[in-house]
């Protein structure tokens, strides 16, 4: 058991803050019926709140990624976790646009540091063989702690107000701070990393070709996560007790989905396949089973709509998991704050454009034309992951034809 923790005590760390991370900016999500009937918010004002979060989350990734790689992830994760436990906690004080939009920024930026942190801590900790499940373990912090909010948050609004919902999610932070700086005594985790640009290059198709893969091929996974309990409230007539009986389950499949093809991607490789192969496959799989997406509002079960919910969570997980194995093989480690920065970046910054957008078809009860958008973005991403590989690989034979 003790060397089970000296292996994993560090990767199990960050999907523990990964998951705290998830409570904190999901709780509005979950909450957002109750709030607007208190500050009568409407879905498009809710939409600009989201794409605040999702505008300083764009910039916080790239941005904390760099920094991890300079300064470590000890101090790093430090500042980037007591911003944004601060920032979820004050929250509960919040009334209306204005504020919601500035916390939510705050927020945002801060938690930016929660994949870069996670891939930097496995990169400097793992071995490579052990690296493939470390990722998936640190990553699934994000989509457990989709699952569990519910769980959390829905009984103390309940009992106490949704503010003080808030409070607890922000306090939740400062608590694993003091096991971090316990942790932090490990050699490998004090020292800072060795930084190394070589081999990648701002300009290199590759780099577009993993954040199309990774941000437009998750698309949905925002979607849902953010507009799920307005559409089981507006559609549904789910009560605010009852959505946090059920918003647990789509997240679940994102959960089952960052396992399944982290191991299926690690068993393609082992069979022979490249890692550029393996994650092309996965692709068109979880390509296919994305499809039924657009047809969910046309579905009048409640257990089969959140099963669609469901599959649409899992599939996502081939496109992060294959994005990052193919940007890691690549790369290599070095870089890797910044690799994870970027992926997890590119994504808020289309969650940012589109929740306006889909708040706006909400409003306007257009739920086919949101459910159809959400659906086309993991379709363009893929064929443009196909081009921008496609054309690398031809450029790269060029510049090794002899002449």
């Amino acid at each position: 058991m003790r060397n089970f923790g000296r292996i994993w005590g560090p990767a199990l760390a960050l999907m523990l803050v990964s998951t705290i991370s998830y409570v904190d900016r999901n709780a509005i999500a979950v909450l957002i019926p109750t709030i607007q009937q208190e500050t009568g918010l409407t879905g498009r004002e809710y939409g600009w709140i989201v794409a605040a979060f999702s505008y300083a989350y764009m910039l916080g990734n790239p941005l904390w990624g760099i920094l991890l790689d300079r300064l470590g992830v000890r101090s790093g994760m430090t500042l980037a976790v007591a911003g944004w436990s601060l920032a979820s906690a004050l929250h509960a004080l919040a009334g209306g646009l204005g504020s919601f939009a500035v916390l939510r920024t705050a927020l945002g930026f801060c938690e930016g540091a929660t994949f870069p942190g996670a891939l930097r801590t496995v990169m400097q900790t793992l071995e490579p063989e052990r690296r493939s499940r470390g990722i998936a373990l640190s990553y699934s912090g994000g989509s457990l702690g989709a699952i569990l909010t519910p769980f959390i948050v829905t009984p103390i609004a309940l009992a106490f107000g949704w503010r003080m919902a808030f409070w607890v999610t922000g306090g939740a932070g400062l608590v694993w701070l003091c096991w971090w700086w316990l942790l932090c005594r490990r050699p490998d985790l004090a020292a800072r990393p060795k930084i190394d640009s070589e081999g990648f290059g701002w300009k290199d198709p590759r780099v577009v070709a993993f954040v199309a893969a990774y941000a437009m091929g998750a698309v949905p996974l925002g979607f849902i996560l953010y507009m799920a309990g307005m559409y089981l409230s507006q559609v549904f007539g789910l009560s605010q007790k009852a959505l946090g009986g059920v918003l647990w389950i789509p997240p679940a499949g994102w959960e089952c989905g960052y396992f399944f093809w982290g191991w299926w991607i690690d068993r393609q490789v082992k069979r022979g396949s490249s890692i550029e192969d393996a994650c092309g496959k996965a692709f068109r799989i979880g390509l296919v089973f994305s499809l039924p997406l657009a047809f969910a509002p046309q579905i009048a079960s409640l257990p089969l709509f959140l099963g669609e919910l469901f599959l649409a969570m899992f599939v996502t997980g081939s496109f992060i998991v294959g994005g990052i194995a193919y940007a890691t093989s690549a790369f290599g480690n070095r870089r890797a704050g910044l690799i994870a920065g970027l992926g997890a970046g590119s994504f808020s910054a289309l969650t940012a454009m589109t929740a306006p957008l889909f708040g706006g078809f909400f409003d306007q009860k257009n739920y086919s034309y949101a459910f159809w958008v959400a659906t086309a973005f993991p379709v363009a991403g893929y064929l443009l992951w196909v081009w921008l590989r496609d054309g690398y690989e031809f450029s790269s034979d060029r510049a090794n034809t002899p002449r």
